[in-house]
């Protein structure tokens, strides 16, 4: 099983990443930061709606501080939804901000309400961590979810991703006489595959949700990451592989119940066929990023060595033995797929 010993550290955006950024216009001038919304004078725990503690605290600011902070809180929200049109704006209030205590950067959470029909919205504000970054642009390039989120200085902007918590699927949800388990766990597969090609880690069932989508006849699902901290970061392989988490084990005994071992390499197959295509159809801001990571430090030397090592043995590639940084790592993984 995979395990995770070590809190991650947080590495800066460094001056390679910033140019990325502000080239693809992923970074935008924000009227508040991370740092102002830790000025709430009070907190109070968030229950959900079975009176379960969710981790969270909504907190209050204080009168003087409250109208600018949820104005300006509108405001990026604008810039994230429609490109920095005020105008949206006009029926939009602020119902609740919360703070995850849990969480590595201990993210907050705005929740926007329409006045005219109570649709609500969320997105998240939160410490810019350069592993992070890099997981959200490599997830919009390499994965088929488009992915919205902004930087400015220290500060990152998400928008939400909806679906269904993995962990509380796999709780609740694994009894629906409408859930198709094949279709489960052939998108478990995939995933897993996505994961492991983008070296994306810790996809426990905490950090990725279930986008579930009836259709005529049948149910389709989409599983995707929320959490982008471990990219390429950790030096086990393990790490990389959804199979391997415990947290994940109804997913992986669906697969061991449904899906033949000829069916599930054809699955792998095509989601690294479907990668390839991206990286073809994105090959600019593939190779910009990549250079980026390989002018970067993401991870720990040890680490470094660990990876490389593991994964020299598991495509039975020396070339990866010559990687100094995990930059040099992704892109053999990638390359990989080019030349396949």
């Amino acid at each position: 099983m995979a395990l995770i010993s070590k809190k991650k550290k947080i590495f800066p955006i460094s001056t390679g990443l910033r140019k990325y950024l502000i080239k693809y216009s992923r970074e935008v001038d924000i009227p508040i930061h991370y740092h102002e919304l830790l000025r709430y004078s009070n907190s109070i725990a968030l229950y959900d709606s079975k009176d379960q503690d969710t981790l969270w605290e909504t907190v209050f600011y204080d009168e003087s501080d409250r109208a600018e902070i949820h104005l300006n809180v509108k405001k990026i929200y604008a810039l994230l939804k429609a490109g920095g049109d005020m105008s949206v704006m006009e029926h939009l209030y602020v119902d609740r901000i919360d703070l995850c205590i849990y969480g590595n950067t201990q993210p907050f959470r705005v929740r926007i309400v329409n006045r005219i029909n109570d649709n609500f919205d969320y997105f998240y504000i939160k410490n810019a961590d350069a592993s992070r970054v890099y997981g959200l642009e490599l997830e919009h390039l390499l994965s088929p979810n488009r992915i919205s989120y902004l930087v400015h200085q220290n500060t990152l902007i998400e928008e939400h991703i909806a679906g269904i918590p993995g962990d509380k699927f796999m709780r609740v949800h694994m009894q629906d006489p409408h859930l198709n388990p094949i279709r489960l766990a052939k998108e478990f597969v995939k995933f897993n595959e996505r994961c492991f090609v983008r070296l994306l880690g810790d996809m426990h069932s905490a950090n990725f949700v279930i986008d579930v989508t009836p259709d005529f006849e049948e149910t389709h699902y989409r599983i995707r990451a929320i959490d982008f901290d471990q990219q390429s970061y950790e030096g086990k392989k393990s790490i990389y592989l959804p199979q391997y988490f415990k947290e994940n084990n109804v997913l992986i005994q669906l697969g061991m119940k449904y899906i033949t071992p000829e069916s599930m390499l054809q699955y792998q197959k095509e989601e690294r066929a479907l990668i390839a295509n991206r990286l073809k159809s994105s090959q600019k801001g593939i190779d910009d990023i990549l250079r980026s990571m390989e002018h970067d430090k993401i991870s720990l030397p040890e680490n470094i060595e660990s990876l490389k090592k593991e994964l020299a043995k598991h495509y039975s590639n020396e070339k990866y033995l010559q990687c100094h940084n995990m930059g040099q790592i992704l892109r053999i993984s990638l390359e990989h797929l080019i030349q396949k």
